[in-house]
């Protein structure tokens, strides 16, 4: 289905919901941070608790009210999933999202509403880009990351927006935040690296510890075959030679098995869960990009989504 939506700088919508605005809408400022969008989202929140929820539900639903500003707007949803308010998408209230998860199967919605039940923060997914002023869920190409922020705003419901990851560079960092653009750039440099080297020398450097495709901040690449076995890997040489591909995260998504997926589909972006180290192990979501390196073997590599917002970004249990 198809959606029309305003393209700007720092464009930010709904949640796998698409997005619509008029076309007098002016863009966000080009230096809107990750900073600003959770700012922008409580303060939805602390309206919400003041006005009570009728009240803040015909705001968030008003495209000339105080949280539609231009391409920056709140939506909301209760815990079932259903969104309740959208400026752009009246025709989408009352619908039932709960179960949609992005082009990689990463439940978006569930984890937005339970990270919102456990006072909010930050959380990342896949949505369509626009192509020619509209966007379209089933253009499996055209989905790229997205930064998102939520809060509670009641007990049965909550608030949010979000914003394509490019834009939340900012000025001089395009196309992605650092640390994104470096992890790319690692895994670009293994796939070249195992097709000029072969696979053998390959996997001797990716599972080097103290190897080129570990960098100082800690990123590193790994490697597996079609059949989601491990090939190689600096921190788990363990699991090396062990098929991984049933491996499924705490909500349900089998998070091998999409990024190879991935690669095999030619590569790019996902977003999955995966334990964060620096975090005591505890869940947290990745940014990840993969790419095929011939027909047997890929590469890949992930950034947490802490490293770009600058908090803590561990995800609670999923709500039975």
């Amino acid at each position: 289905m198809k959606r029309c939506y305003l393209v700007g700088m720092a464009l930010l919508l709904v949640l796998a919901a698409g997005c619509s605005g008029p076309a007098e809408q002016k863009a966000v400022e080009e230096n809107t941070t990750t900073g600003d969008l959770a700012d922008f989202v409580r303060e939805a929140a602390a309206y919400a608790a003041t006005a009570g929820e009728d009240a803040a539900l015909a705001e968030f639903n008003n495209e000339a009210g105080r949280f539609s500003q231009g391409a920056l707007y709140v939506y909301a949803y209760d815990y079932n999933g259903t969104l309740l308010a959208h400026p752009y998408e009246k025709e989408a209230v009352g619908s039932d999202r709960g179960n949609w998860t992005d082009v990689r199967g990463l439940p978006a919605i569930r984890i937005g509403a339970d990270t919102a039940a456990n006072g909010g923060g930050y959380i990342a997914y896949l949505y369509p880009a626009p192509e020619n002023g509209s966007i379209d869920e089933s253009a499996v190409e055209t989905y790229v990351p997205k930064v998102g922020y939520v809060a509670p705003a009641g007990e049965t419901w909550w608030v949010a927006s979000g914003v394509y990851l490019s834009d939340a560079a900012g000025p001089g960092t395009e196309p992605y935040p650092g640390p994104v653009s470096a992890m790319v750039d690692l895994v670009e440099r293994g796939a070249t690296y195992g097709r000029e080297l072969g696979a053998e020398a390959a996997f001797a450097e990716i599972s080097n510890a103290s190897g080129i495709f570990v960098d100082p901040e800690g990123h590193y690449l790994y490697a597996y075959d079609y059949n989601g076995t491990l090939l190689a890997h600096p921190h788990l040489q363990d699991a090396i030679g062990t098929s991984l591909i049933e491996r499924q995260d705490p909500f349900g998504m089998e998070n091998i098995r999409a990024l190879r997926d991935t690669a095999e589909s030619g590569g790019g972006f996902i977003v999955f869960i995966w334990p964060n180290p620096e975090q005591e192990n505890r869940d947290e979501l990745k940014i990840g990009y993969v790419l095929p390196v011939d027909d047997t073997w890929w590469v890949g590599s992930g950034v947490y989504l802490s490293e770009i917002t600058g908090e803590t970004a561990s995800l609670p249990s999923p709500t039975p």
